[in-house]
């Protein structure tokens, strides 16, 4: 007997899923979304194919920060010049760019290869209640 593995062309059973992060804990909203962009939900849930679905993240501005991250927490990236890492704390970030916070948080928790870069491509945050993907007929996701 043969074993069944999901193929290539499985994208046509994504589904698309909308999380409400608002007053949510980030590492709860990241850990659920990091899930359903795996695939890890589903049956057919197989390590070296992408057999995830599509997230979109509303409301990102308002998740949830526990203990004192909102003043140490550092978020670091670098221009590619020598000299050039730049560091800055989290509450500055959520005002300058409030969504890079959730796609910081999702992507540290996806695989850190050309599949998981195929994973992410999948995640859109929005930092308000609106989302340009109703067409899609997303399904509500709850937080736990």
């Amino acid at each position: 007997m043969r074993t069944w593995i999901a193929s290539a062309q499985a994208g046509a059973g994504r589904k698309w899923h909308v999380i409400d992060a608002n007053g949510q804990v980030l590492g709860r909203v990241a850990t659920v979304a990091a899930r359903l962009l795996q695939g890890k939900h589903k049956a057919t849930y197989t390590t070296f194919i992408d057999t995830g679905d599509h997230v979109v993240i509303v409301n990102a501005a308002q998740v949830r920060l526990t203990g004192r991250k909102e003043d140490q927490k550092l978020y670091r990236y670098h221009s590619g010049y020598e000299g050039g890492l730049r560091e800055e704390r989290a509450g500055v970030l959520r005002k300058r760019i409030p969504a890079r916070m959730v796609e910081e948080a999702v992507r540290g928790m996806l695989p850190k290869t050309k599949l998981g870069d195929a994973m992410y491509r999948k995640l859109k945050v929005y930092a308000g209640a609106d989302h340009p993907h109703a067409a899609q007929q997303p399904q509500p996701i709850e937080v736990s």
